[in-house]
């Protein structure tokens, strides 16, 4: 074996600066797929024009892979359109269009698991609509499906490797340069692979704890 861990050490510091990049991109996905998700949510709910784009818009995000949803949007449409965009905006949309997709059905189920009676007792009340919805029906549903949300967030880390395709300076992007530096290919993966175990074991411990608390409450 030909491993050269010693002169691969310098270049850890290079690798671990993708790691803010892959949790700033997962944040923000993760935040408008939150939003994306409860409006698809709701729509589903209410049927109608809303309720069947919101339905397209899920099964399509669901049934094609991120990494060619990714190229597509990068690639594809700005030679279409005559138009360049930044690498980091078409992660940001296509990452939080997919987060919204997923998160949707989550939402959906967190929303028909709240009790019913409440929302009777409201309307009774003469509680508005709006109020109601705002106030009794999006805190209790993302109360529900924290857990499930944040389980999302986690795999969402793991998705964004494919980012380095666009340019983005990810830990793959950043292992790739190494390689094409120094022609190490062991090495750079290998911390690749503890960055993003070691990363998601940590997310996981939060969310354990974040459920334990919930539970408790």
């Amino acid at each position: 074996m030909n491993l050269r861990f010693g002169e691969f050490i310098p270049y850890i510091p290079f690798i671990l600066q993708g790691i803010p990049v892959i949790i700033l991109l997962s944040l923000s996905a993760a935040a408008i797929g939150c939003v994306l998700g409860l409006i698809c949510a709701f729509a589903k709910r209410k049927g109608g024009i809303g309720g069947g784009i919101a339905a397209a818009y899920i099964d399509f995000f669901r049934g094609t892979p991120v990494y060619v949803q990714l190229c597509f949007f990068h690639l594809a449409l700005p030679q279409l359109l005559n138009f360049n965009w930044p690498g980091w905006v078409s992660c940001i949309i296509i990452f939080s269009l997919n987060s919204g997709a997923y998160l949707a059905e989550v939402m959906r189920a967190g929303i028909d698991g709240i009790d019913k009676g409440q929302i009777e007792a409201a309307k009774a009340l003469g509680v508005k609509n709006k109020d109601i919805t705002k106030d009794i029906i999006i805190p209790q549903a993302l109360r529900n499906v924290l857990p499930a949300m944040f389980n999302e967030f986690i795999a969402l880390t793991k998705e964004t490797s494919v980012v380095s395709v666009v340019g983005m300076m990810d830990l793959m992007r950043r292992a790739t340069i190494v390689q094409g530096s120094v022609y190490m290919f062991f090495e750079p993966l290998t911390l690749v692979l503890i960055s993003y175990y070691l990363l998601n074991k940590v997310l996981s411990f939060i969310g354990s704890i974040l459920e334990r608390k919930l539970k408790y409450d």
